[in-house]
């Protein structure tokens, strides 16, 4: 039992050393400062409608996970995510969804988004998310196909186009 709780906890540290740098924006959050628990606890609006806004973290409620600092809005998503943090973790370390199936690291825009298959995805703008959404299965498999290659290579430096994010308050 001791050898299969050793072997996980280094299994576990094996993933995390090799994750690639997490998207941060002027914010200097990881997801442009918003609280990525509340995600999945939106309603997601249809293929080819607009999803409701990104929850706002709060700069008071935070955690470093790869190498990045994450807000919340509440301390119970806090302790939420740190039960589970990949499962929170926006893909490709918060870059775009639809630019990791084309082969690149582009900012991923927190208010473009969409949870598939019990994981957070985000784009560039919404232009992007049309091209996206005409084959999620199949953008979601050119993007892991493409990045282990690409993952290790540095976060994009880039603004995300037409945002500005308010995130984190207070």
């Amino acid at each position: 039992m001791k050898w299969l709780i050793t072997s996980a906890l280094l299994s576990a540290a094996a993933t995390t050393a090799f994750a690639g740098d997490q998207y941060l924006d002027e914010t200097g959050f990881a997801v442009s400062g918003y609280d990525v628990v509340a995600y999945f606890d939106l309603e997601q609006s249809p293929v080819g409608s607009a999803q409701p806004a990104a929850v706002p973290g709060d700069r008071s409620i935070t955690t470093e996970y790869n190498g990045a600092t994450f807000a919340f809005a509440t301390e119970a998503n806090l302790e939420t995510f740190l039960s589970d943090p990949e499962r929170y973790v926006p893909q490709y370390d918060g870059h775009c969804a639809y630019g990791v199936s084309r082969g690149g690291k582009v900012p991923g825009n927190p208010n473009l988004w969409r949870i598939v298959d019990d994981r957070l995805y985000l784009n560039i703008t919404e232009n992007v998310v049309g091209f996206w959404e005409e084959d999620i299965p199949g953008n979601i498999t050119l993007a892991e196909g493409n990045w282990g290659g690409i993952e290790a290579s540095p976060a994009s430096t880039n603004t995300i186009p037409n945002f500005s994010s308010p995130a984190p308050v207070n």
